[in-house]
């Protein structure tokens, strides 16, 4: 999952993991931020999929978008470390928007991945809490018996964003990038409800193609393949405008 690693922290807890009822279902002792359990193991990152020789121009930037394109580029530059106050309180701010009835006991650090994941999914659960909680909870549809690792698909999906929008160039080298800055420059959590937007599409991708654990790499792509659409449709003047928008509940 690119030099970032797949996981930015680990979580010990003490008490069991609630009893959902069903199989496919993680419990709260698994849905923990970046724990392994959580992000689980050997689902490779679409994002990472990239062709550095691809020859495309760039777009210039007005002097706001140049900014809130550096602005974004030092949030994607920050790894996650369990020794810095700001990124503990963020963890424990996540888990008791997902789990407000449980208590969580110690934090460990591991090398991995950037603090801009967990940022996302804070986000998400604050802006979005019953979405959310039905994409933690795996609520909606009829789900497979091998379900997607929630964290790690979040973190999937921040990279496939990065990626996407081209975040990391001096200048964005494809019409899309181009596009998102535009947003960007007049909402400055534009990144952050993109994510959202995107998670809830990758959520009802993965429904409509009655898709498993292995089709997981399948269900990004064509996940991306959309949101590029929907972001290139002329009309679109904010993100709210997105089609996918309206599969967010609050």
């Amino acid at each position: 999952m690119d030099d970032r690693g797949g996981s930015f922290v680990a979580v010990r807890r003490i008490s069991q993991g609630l009893e959902r009822g069903n199989a496919c279902h993680s419990s709260s002792a698994e849905v923990v931020a970046g724990s392994a359990a959580w992000l689980g193991r050997g689902l490779s990152c679409v994002c990472a999929q990239r062709r550095e020789s691809d020859a495309r121009p760039s777009f210039d930037l007005t002097p706001a978008q140049e900014e809130c394109l550096q602005t974004i580029q030092s949030r994607i530059d920050v790894a996650y470390d369990g020794s810095v106050p700001e990124h503990q309180e963020a963890l424990r701010a996540l888990w008791n928007a997902a789990f407000p009835e449980e208590e969580l006991h110690g934090i460990i650090s591991e090398q991995g991945g950037g603090f801009i994941s967990l940022e996302n999914l804070l986000f998400f659960a604050r802006s979005f809490p019953k979405s959310f909680q039905d994409l933690l909870r795996k609520q909606e549809g009829d789900r497979s018996v091998w379900e997607y690792p929630f964290a790690v698909a979040g973190v999937n999906i921040t990279f496939m964003l990065i990626q996407m929008l081209d975040l990391e160039a001096v200048k964005p080298r494809t019409l899309v990038g181009a596009t998102f800055l535009k947003f960007l420059a007049e909402n400055e959590s534009a990144f952050d409800l993109l994510y959202c937007i995107t998670f809830k599409l990758m959520d009802h991708q993965w429904l409509s193609m009655r898709a498993s654990y292995m089709d997981f790499n399948a269900v990004m792509k064509s996940t991306r393949r959309q949101l590029e659409k929907e972001l290139l449709v002329e009309d679109i003047t904010r993100l709210e405008d997105l089609p996918s928008y309206s599969l967010l509940t609050q």
